[in-house]
């Protein structure tokens, strides 16, 4: 599971609209293609892991344990996300880009688990699923003249209070509490879309960052920063669907 929002580098911005809506559409086109671009990455890994054997046997030990490489790919998405959140301002555009594309990879091959425990169906379901919530909130986001900013700390509550549950819950084994786990994720993440796509339509109306103007190796930065908060978006608006509505494989 996810469950990481890539908030850190947003804080800290004041926005100052230009009106320059072209700028604007440049930008959020920028994000999203970058977005897209990343989920295809994963979702060709994902596909290639689970069809062929010879790759998963550098996962998977006969005996049915992983492998180290198995091991890392469940935990290192964590530390691709962190690394960028936290170190974005020393690294560069295209060694941040980097990053992007490997935690990419790396995330696509952990899916091919995903794909081997449910049915192919199911899994199409859920994705199809994620994508219509996750554009209807993106158009919404994106087209409000609401201020959604101040529900930020609220729906950051709600992504610390699901992750605390899910600890909760890996003791527990509740499957009634895994269900509401799976219900409360999906709200949380589906808001925090059309949350952050108000914050990058307005990083791309100009901002001000620290009081300074931001240079244009920055703005790239920012639209890759953009496109992670958005991917892990819909990623988690994918698994908690598949939590509660996946069929797994018999």
């Amino acid at each position: 599971m996810e469950l990481t929002n890539n908030k850190s580098n947003f804080s800290n911005i004041t926005y100052v609209p230009t009106g320059e809506q072209t700028r604007t559409r440049s930008f959020i086109a920028n994000v999203f293609l970058l977005m897209f671009v990343a989920l295809g990455v994963s979702a060709v890994f994902a596909w290639q892991f689970s069809v062929n054997d010879q790759l998963m046997a550098y996962l998977v030990v006969p005996t049915g344990g992983l492998t180290g490489l198995g091991k890392i790919t469940l935990f290192a998405p964590l530390g691709f996300v962190l690394i960028m959140s936290f170190a974005y301002q020393r690294l560069s555009s295209t060694a941040l880009m980097a990053l992007f594309m490997a935690y990419a990879i790396i995330n696509g091959i952990s899916f091919s688990f995903i794909l081997m425990a449910f049915t192919a169906g199911s899994v199409l379901g859920c994705f199809l699923s994620a994508s219509a919530m996750f554009g209807i909130m993106a158009v919404m986001g994106y087209t409000t003249d609401k201020d959604l900013t101040k529900f930020g700390r609220i729906l950051m509550m709600g992504v610390i209070g699901v992750l605390v549950a899910m600890v909760i819950n890996y003791f527990l084994h509740s499957s009634q509490l895994d269900y509401i786990i799976s219900i409360i994720g999906v709200m949380v993440f589906t808001a925090l879309t059309a949350y952050d796509v108000q914050k990058l339509k307005r990083i791309g109306e100009g901002i001000e960052y620290n009081g300074e103007g931001v240079a244009a190796g920055d703005v790239k930065k920012m639209s890759i920063l953009g496109a992670l908060t958005l991917y892990l978006d819909f990623i988690n608006i994918f698994l908690f669907l598949l939590r509660m509505f996946g069929n797994r494989r018999s």
